[in-house]
């Protein structure tokens, strides 16, 4: 199979879904009979698909060998669609739904060409029901041919027009994306589940595409069985160091994560569970949309990506200890994580919104490149260590001879040394390959108090904090502006209080100084009076007080009172005056007594009996 080849795909209400045409095969030729392709329709039709208008699937195939190659792998990509059945114009006998479900798919010989192809079939898929008539297959030859011409293989940097957003996994799972990234390198059992075909897909696309070259080299991931990219593969004897093709496969890149008794499926329907359940199949990485397969996810998986609740589970205890990031780990991936989120763009979040090439999908290649080249050296070095223990330094770069590999985490190596790709890796790279790639963490260093705050702020923003808030600070301020209000309106009704107080005070005293006035003149009016009797005056002169004195004292106490009461004299006088009440009270009840004693006495004895004489004065 040359170039790519068309087919549709449509459901039937009796028999589900078929495949109902293929275009660019020879008449009477069927791909899905000559190469087994059972589950095609499955894949091409993904569970769930009728929840949306439309929907895109990306799979694996199984091609047979033949007399043009080995067997190896075909990769497929559909665009579903649906339309209400009432709108056809030429509605055929089959149809007894009110709705018409179909796929257009592409099998092409490597996934390179789905970032160009999926634009390309959208628009076709959607001109196609847009003429409302199936039944008019011209527009899907004519894609067909377009095919073939213009999607021919191109040079060797097409993996990074895939389409697929690194920015948008990083800044979802952020310091996760190391975790996911490492946990392919161990080949474990992978299990992506989204309601999204289309999202699952390309985030194991995204996953996979961060090892360099790795898309280029997918010979052997539809089928556990093959194996082919070991038997063939060639180990390097040349370096140019001025070629990047030629370093990375110097470095032993790609690391075949897909090799024997592995398999790659973006979508895999639940048809292919029994490839999964193989005692053959010992590592995977596949996405579904169907939820049955949460319900046995501890017998499908090692780890769940689960993309509609972002979270990662593993399930595997050897597992998790093997993926646990060391401090220089964590620094590197939260330097990528800010660099991300920093230059985030949510309407478009695949480039940076400043358009720099910080932050950008290039940026993120490059910075994953170097992480795995430094890995790789570090693991050379860890070996040349390990089985030298009295050598001589041979890394230029290494004059203390530290183990770089504890910055990457030893259970990781530990585990990673039990697979299939490092077994290929070991055997097919150079043991000094530390002389050519510093066997050095990108950013080697233990834990510092930077990396915590960093990371609790981290863990902070990622709480969401500040939206959880958003209705506390709201109350909060609604509160506090309405005991502002309150405490205003208090100090307001106080100071119109004193300001009451002064006034009547003020009045007061305008009185009193009216009324000293008047008491002068009625004294002055009083010298003149004669007097009546000289007897009557000195009595007068020795008990009473003129009337100037007394109008004189009256004008003291108004004065007295018109002045600002002293609390301390005013308390010491009411205690005094509280003092001597006491005293006279006392003294008068003791006088009161005597007298009563007195008074009965006197009473008994002056009784009269009779024939006494009371004499009346």
């Amino acid at each position: 199979m040359g170039s790519p080849v068309v087919c549709v795909v449509g459901f039937h209400h009796a028999r589900g879904p078929e495949i109902e045409n293929w275009f660019g095969v020879e008449d009477g030729v069927d791909p899905a009979t000559d190469h087994e392709w059972s589950s095609l329709p499955f894949m091409a039709l993904s569970d769930g698909a009728h929840a949306s208008t439309e929907d895109f699937s990306y799979f694996t195939l199984r091609r047979r060998s033949s007399s043009k190659g080995p067997a190896t792998s075909a990769f497929g990509i559909s665009c579903t669609r649906q339309m209400d059945a009432s709108q056809l114009l030429n509605r055929p006998p089959e149809v007894t739904r009110s709705t018409v479900q179909k796929a257009v798919v592409v099998i092409a010989n490597s996934p390179q060409l789905f970032g160009h192809l999926r634009e390309k079939l959208s628009m076709v898929t959607g001109a196609w029901f847009a003429q409302r008539d199936f039944t008019d297959l011209d527009i899907l030859k004519k894609f067909q041919e377009s095919l073939s011409v213009n999607l021919q293989d191109t040079e060797d940097e097409r993996d990074l027009y895939l389409g697929l957003s690194l920015r948008e996994l990083i800044y979802e799972y952020k310091y996760q994306t190391l975790v996911l990234f490492k946990c392919c390198l161990l080949q474990p059992k992978m299990l992506f589940f989204g309601s999204r075909c289309e999202r699952l897909c390309m985030m194991q696309f995204a996953l996979i595409s961060l090892i360099p070259g790795l898309l280029r080299r997918l010979e052997d991931c539809a089928d556990p069985d093959f194996d082919q990219y070991e038997k063939s593969f060639i180990k390097p004897t040349t370096l140019k160091t001025s070629e990047r093709s030629s370093l990375l496969s110097y470095m032993g890149l790609p690391i075949q994560i897909f090799g024997k008794g592995s398999l790659f499926g973006p979508y895999t329907p639940l048809q292919q569970l029994d490839v999964l359940a193989d005692h053959g199949t010992r590592s995977y990485i596949v996405g579904s949309t169907n939820s049955l397969l949460l319900q046995q996810k501890d017998r499908y998986s090692d780890i769940l990506i689960n993309l509609d609740e972002s979270s990662i589970s593993i399930t595997s205890p050897s597992l998790r200890a093997a993926l646990t990031l060391s401090a220089a780990d964590r620094r590197w991936i939260d330097f990528l994580t800010q660099t991300v989120t920093s230059t985030w763009d949510p309407m478009n979040p695949s480039r940076p919104y400043t358009l720099a090439y910080m932050g950008s999908e290039e940026f993120i290649r490059l910075q994953f490149e170097e992480y795995l080249l430094a890995l790789l050296a570090s693991v050379k070095y860890h070996l040349y260590i390990t089985s030298n223990p009295t050598r001589q330094s041979l890394s230029p770069h290494n004059h203390h001879d530290p183990d770089p590999i504890v910055d990457f985490n030893l259970d990781w190596l530990a585990s990673w040394q039990t697979t299939s790709s490092y077994n290929l890796f070991h055997r097919t790279t150079d043991p000094h390959l530390f002389d050519i790639v510093e066997p050095r963490h990108p950013t080697a260093g233990n834990l510092s108090v930077e990396d915590i705050q960093r990371r609790i702020t981290q863990q902070i923003q990622t709480l969401h904090l500040d939206d959880r808030l958003a209705t506390t600070k709201e109350h909060l301020n609604k509160h506090l502006a309405t005991g502002r209000e309150k405490v205003g309106s208090a100090v307001g009704k106080v100071w119109s209080d004193i300001e009451a107080f002064r006034e009547a005070q003020q009045r007061r005293r305008a009185e009193q100084q009216q009324q000293q006035a008047q008491g002068k003149e009625g004294a002055g009016a009083a010298t003149t009076t004669p007097s009546r009797s000289s007897s009557v005056t000195s009595s007068s002169t020795t008990t009473e007080k003129p009337p100037a004195a007394a109008a004189a004292a009256a004008a003291g106490r108004f004065a007295a009172a018109a002045r600002a009461p002293d609390l301390a004299t005013a308390q010491a006088s009411v205690a005094a005056a509280g003092q001597r009440a006491g005293a006279y009270m006392s003294s008068w009840g003791t006088w009161a007594a005597e007298k009563r004693k007195g008074w009965g006495a006197a009473a008994a004895t002056t009784t009269p009996r009779s024939g006494d004489v009371v004499v009346e004065k």
